[in-house]
């Protein structure tokens, strides 16, 4: 025998039920339950309390619809997956966590426009909730309206975004060595959120996370501060505090704080140029650095007196050196926050000319040129050798019909002694 079909279950019920509740037994008639006098389980919990022992009446396995757990973040969107194997001729439905439904089948129930149809077939159904809120967190519940009534439960997280950090605490200028002390703090973040601190490349060990709820009752504001003592590196140096939170994957949510540190100045003295020779003209640098920068220099000469300048340039001059110009120099660079001397040893060198790198350069390609010109001459020597070895032999012959012809290996033989005989005069050239 089949199942009942829903409408003469539901008459079913209305009539048969009482105090205590009914049930059927395995012969087919009613027993009764434990129910306290004058409690009624909604619909779908009576129906699905209501067991059937007709084994063609028992509940498959297969009829049980399954959906999965979400995670979305606020102002996104999150689709629901509601599927069943065996749909027993029945739909599916979804209901938000007030159990108000949301499609029944693919009609829509309620009016909400964020709420759209993904897909509906007798054994799927899917919606998608976009711009998803806080307030959408829960469990929603897909129904299968089989006997009994079989449910399953998808639980919605939603993530609450963490707000930009605020930095506090930097008021001024820090002097060298002062510490520093300050505060960050990130609001709407669900579930609470960790905050770091770095300086540059450096990680800053501050204090732990604090977490207070928020007003909505829902998200969190997070808070941590930090001191370290500054230094004169740290002067224009960059406090990051970061976000970390799951919302965010990966991209922290970060704020800096540029510092300014006070410090005394340092001076250097630089020659200019750096070998300096009798006659020359010569420039000594002086190279302040400080916050503030120095904006008062004083030279002096050891065994000298009075101090030889004072001024805001950097540089001693010297038109035309002389050998009396030797000495050791010093440079007093001065600023608010106190002041620092350089020293530098001057040695005038005679004015004889020191070999540079351009008349080296000169000479080694004279060196090229001149080698070059031996490989050349030596070149034609061995050319005049070779010609004079291979020159053709020339013969002239001024008496006609002489049948006499020299050998090919004949030495040269010329009128003045060679042969000589009557009319005839011959000449061999080899």
């Amino acid at each position: 025998m089949g199942a009942p079909s829903a409408l003469p279950l539901l008459l079913l019920l209305a009539c048969s039920w009482a105090p205590g509740g009914a049930n059927l037994s395995q012969d087919g008639y009613w027993q009764e339950q434990d129910l306290e006098l004058g409690t009624l389980a909604p619909l779908d919990e009576a129906l699905s309390s209501t067991v059937w022992s007709s084994p063609d009446m028992l509940a498959s396995q297969d009829s049980q619809p399954w959906t999965t757990d979400e995670t979305v973040v606020a102002g996104g969107t999150v689709v629901l997956k509601c599927q069943v194997k065996d749909h027993e001729d029945s739909s599916l439905q979804w209901s938000n966590p007030a159990q108000q439904t949301l499609y029944f089948g693919e009609k829509r129930a309620l009016r909400d426009n964020r709420i759209q149809l993904v897909r509906s077939t007798p054994h799927e159904l899917s919606i998608s909730i976009s711009n998803v809120a806080l307030a959408d967190e829960g469990e929603y519940t897909c129904s299968i309206f089989t006997m009994p009534v079989r449910t399953a439960k998808s639980l919605v997280t939603v993530l609450g975004i963490p707000q930009k950090p605020i930095i506090t605490g930097y008021k001024s200028s820090l002097r060298e060595k002062e510490t520093a002390t300050l505060n960050c703090q990130s609001s709407g973040s669900k579930p609470a959120a960790q905050l770091t601190w770095r300086k540059g490349d450096q990680e800053l060990h501050g204090e732990q996370t604090r977490v207070q709820e928020d007003v909505n009752g829902k998200t969190f504001t997070v808070s941590s501060s930090v001191s370290f003592q500054v230094t004169r590196e740290d002067d224009g140096a960059s406090i990051v505090c970061s976000v970390n939170h799951e919302s965010l994957k990966g991209a922290d949510r970060v704020t800096s704080q540029r510092i300014e540190v006070l410090y005394t100045p340092t001076a250097l003295i630089r020659p200019e140029p750096a070998h300096p020779r009798e006659g020359q003209k010569l420039l000594l640098h002086c190279e302040g650095r400080g916050n503030p920068v120095p904006q008062q220099y004083l030279w002096v000469k050891e065994g000298s007196e009075p101090p030889l300048k004072m001024t805001q340039e950097r540089a001693l001059i010297f038109p035309f050196l002389n050998k009396s110009d030797s000495g050791t120099y010093g440079c007093t660079a001065t600023s608010n926050m106190g002041s620092y001397t350089a020293y530098f040893t001057l040695n005038v060198n005679d004015p004889s000319p020191v070999p540079s790198s351009s008349s080296t350069y000169h000479a080694i390609i004279g060196g090229i040129v001149a080698f070059i010109v031996f490989l050349l001459l030596i070149l034609l020597i061995f050319l005049g050798h070779y010609l004079i070895r291979h020159k053709g032999t020339y013969l002239t012959h001024e008496a006609k019909g002489s049948d006499d012809a020299p050998d090919a290996d004949t030495a040269i033989i010329n009128a003045e002694g060679g042969q000589s005989g009557g009319d005839d005069k011959k000449e061999y050239f080899i």
